[in-house]
């Protein structure tokens, strides 16, 4: 049997249970048999199969559900959680990532600056968008956005989905690290609130440039490490088949990071991840930052600068 988009390796039999019960409802309503208790049966038998399975995914498992072809990207949240998004566009020094969408919109009528990173769905917009791989232009793009925001007093947030930032000849001659770096230096000191979401890829510098703030939420099934796991098997094992072991000893999973305190909030996904039930998933989400939002209305600048430092300070500490 051929696994559709929907379904991954790991998923084999809820994908053919799924596939039993579709055969059922293809039965034409005058069939002398009486199918729907049948159906009921197996949806139940569906649901129970899929949170077995869920409850004890691999980080492997997990890497694959945060790469899902179906999985929500930035694009899918936006008109979702926001409303009035006016996307802005360009650095003023080269060009317009494609890769990084960034504007301004309202969260329950208060203003925020939105700055995402954007992945493709098919070959067209995947070359477009650059595999969601940001050049230095993209980080400049985002500090330039910030720095509007701070001016207005509007707090920020980022939506990390990223597999790196672009590696290529351009882009390290256009100042890659050093546009990177700048957006560590400057976010560390940008006078509002910032909370960053990673939505399914966390991965290297390239989300980390968008991804210093006072809040970093994360959803269920996404992953945040400092290279991928094909990376790392490659570094270390001289082979990227390696990839799924590298996974679990990398403790790159929402639950191993939070905690490692290293993320402060695991936002839960839809039983078999959020590309079954995006609307819900996005609804989940809007609730996670507004109640992050809120949680530093009342903070002073002085305050909310100096528990960011102390945050990102304490990291890798062992208490």
């Amino acid at each position: 049997m051929s696994l559709s988009l929907n379904f991954l390796e790991f998923e084999r039999p809820i994908a053919e249970l799924e596939a039993k019960i579709e055969e059922l409802r293809l039965v034409g309503s005058d069939s002398v048999i009486n199918i729907q208790d049948e159906i009921a049966r197996l949806e139940v038998k569906s649901r129970e199969l899929t949170a077995n399975i869920f409850r004890s995914l691999t980080a492997w498992q997990t890497v694959q559900l945060a790469r899902h072809p179906q999985r929500p990207y930035t694009l899918d949240y936006i008109p979702r959680i926001f409303t009035d998004f006016d996307e802005l566009h360009g650095d003023r020094a080269y060009a317009d990532d494609r890769a990084l969408v960034a504007g301004l919109a309202r969260l329950e009528g208060e203003p925020v600056m939105i700055i995402g990173q954007q992945k493709g769905r098919d070959t067209k917009e995947k070359l477009f968008r650059n595999f969601g791989m940001m050049h230095p232009e993209g980080y400049r793009k985002a500090l330039r956005l910030m720095t509007l925001a701070e001016k207005f007093n509007i707090p920020v947030v980022t939506i990390i989905d990223t597999p790196g930032a672009y590696p290529g000849v351009g882009a390290e001659s256009r100042g890659q690290s050093e546009a990177i770096a700048r957006n560590l230096l400057d976010m560390s000191k940008l006078r509002v609130p910032i909370i960053c979401v990673v939505i399914g890829e966390g991965c290297s510098g390239g989300a980390l440039g968008i991804g210093v703030g006072d809040k970093t939420l994360m959803l269920q099934y996404g992953y945040y490490a400092t290279i991928s796991p094909e990376g790392c098997a490659t570094i270390l094992w001289k082979s990227a088949t390696k990839a799924e072991e590298a996974a679990e000893v990398m403790g790159i999973t929402a639950a191993r990071l939070l905690k490692l305190g290293l993320i402060d909030e695991i936002v839960p996904e839809p039983l078999g991840g959020a590309h079954r039930q995006v609307d819900e998933m996005a609804s989940t989400l809007k609730s996670a930052i507004l109640e992050s939002l809120r949680s530093f209305k009342n903070f002073s600048t002085d305050k909310l600068l100096k528990r960011r430092y102390q945050r990102w300070m304490s990291m890798g500490i062992q208490s």
